[in-house]
């Protein structure tokens, strides 16, 4: 049993490959946050102020219902959490899982893939979702980032 997890959201797929392969770089367990209602293609059109991603992530409290219960968390120091950047920070479905664990002591590494956006304002915005917790410094990945500087991340980043 591993003391570190990476849970993950992933939309399109390139998410899901990065924390995979962080996953199996590091030895930790492997979470998939997946929504109780999939998001479609039109769902996840940014440019569309009316698409289902603008209105959750304009909704600052907004809290998409997940598929499944989040894992128990009590044996793990470390909880790496992926998603893709949505609107400079983390889809509104990362701070449900956040806040569906009991995280205080542990440390909450967020790690990120995009296009063209950085982290933004991430670890502010996801720090009251997960009280008791250090967050430790986030970073964006390239789609295909190796697992040695995935893993070199991580090192610093679990502390």
């Amino acid at each position: 049993m591993s003391n570190k997890l990476v849970a993950y959201f992933s939309a399109g797929g390139v998410t899901a490959r990065l924390a995979k392969t962080l996953a199996d770089a590091i030895g930790a367990d492997l979470y998939e946050i997946k929504p109780a209602r999939p998001y479609s293609t039109p769902d996840l059109d940014w440019s569309n102020p009316k698409s289902r991603t603008s209105i959750e992530c304009g909704d600052k409290a907004f809290r998409p219902e997940m598929a499944d219960a989040a894992p128990d968390t009590a044996r793990y120091d470390t909880v790496y959490i992926g998603f893709p950047i949505w609107w400079y920070t983390a889809p509104p479905i990362v701070k449900t899982f956040l806040e569906s664990c009991d995280l205080k002591g542990k440390t909450v590494a967020p790690f990120a893939t995009s296009g063209s956006s950085g982290m933004g304002d991430t670890a502010r915005d996801l720090a009251p979702s997960c009280p008791g917790a250090v967050i430790a410094e986030g970073q964006r990945f390239p789609a295909r980032a190796a697992a040695d500087s995935l893993s070199a991340w991580a090192g610093k980043a679990g502390m």
